[in-house]
């Protein structure tokens, strides 16, 4: 039988603001065993007069250490993410339980190209997993494409440039505004955008796709009539935008 993990105190160590409303937290958290690159945890906060409300947040960060990193996207009508977002500072505590997860997950040792496609705040699981790709030389063919609203709603743009490089590609898709000189018009995911900005099916990739809901869908459907085998396709999804 397996355990649960065990809720541990975590410790706000930064907050820095991420995309146009959100925010990349660092957590101190004495104990954690380390985790793999895709993986997540729980959040649970707890008020004053007892009310608990708990989350579940993917990490940023991977590997051994005892500092995690988490990119929270602000719900509007949300118990938990609006107080991470506006309200918390270095040196509040929090819970946190985990690593948890072993299907959406991506190590070093896969070889096989790897196509990573986020949706928004989707992005978290799959920069961890660029950044073990970078750390660790890995020279699998890796190729992300990150759909946002807009440039300023982008998490981690400045680093996704800077990992870029001979073995990982960025491409962007904007959904409401574009910058100046991009070349595809605003607008959602489509199958010819996928087919154009993705690997193709003859290279077998591994294909990680992490966003809202009805992204998530979208995009595994496009990716099965590409003709992408559904098992090589792993999806995470979230229910807020």
């Amino acid at each position: 039988m397996t355990t649960a993990p065990l809720w541990r105190v975590a410790s706000v160590v930064s907050a820095r603001a991420a995309g146009s409303h959100g925010r990349v937290i660092e957590l101190q958290v004495e104990g954690w065993p380390g985790n793999i690159a895709g993986q997540h945890v729980d959040v649970r906060l707890t008020a004053e007069d007892g009310y608990q409300a708990v989350r579940s947040y993917s990490l940023a960060s991977s590997g051994p250490g005892e500092i995690l990193e988490l990119a929270v996207d602000e719900v509007d009508d949300g118990e938990v993410s609006p107080y991470l977002v506006e309200d918390v500072r270095p040196g509040d505590q929090m819970e946190i339980r985990g690593p948890i997860g072993g299907y959406f997950v991506w190590t070093p040792e896969q070889t096989e190209p790897v196509q990573l496609i986020a949706g928004g705040s989707g992005i978290v699981p799959l920069i961890a997993m660029a950044r073990v790709h970078a750390a660790t030389g890995s020279v699998a063919p890796m190729r992300m494409l990150y759909s946002v609203r807009s440039a300023v709603d982008a998490f981690y743009a400045d680093e996704l440039v800077r990992l870029s490089g001979p073995h990982l590609t960025i491409d962007w898709a904007y959904t409401r505004s574009i910058p100046a000189g991009f070349a595809r018009p605003a607008g959602r995911l489509d199958a010819a955008t996928i087919a154009s900005a993705t690997l193709p099916p003859t290279r077998e990739p591994s294909v990680y796709v992490c966003g809202p809901t009805g992204f998530v869908e979208a995009v595994a459907d496009f990716l099965v009539a590409e003709g992408h085998s559904p098992d090589r396709i792993r999806t995470e999804r979230f229910g807020g935008t």
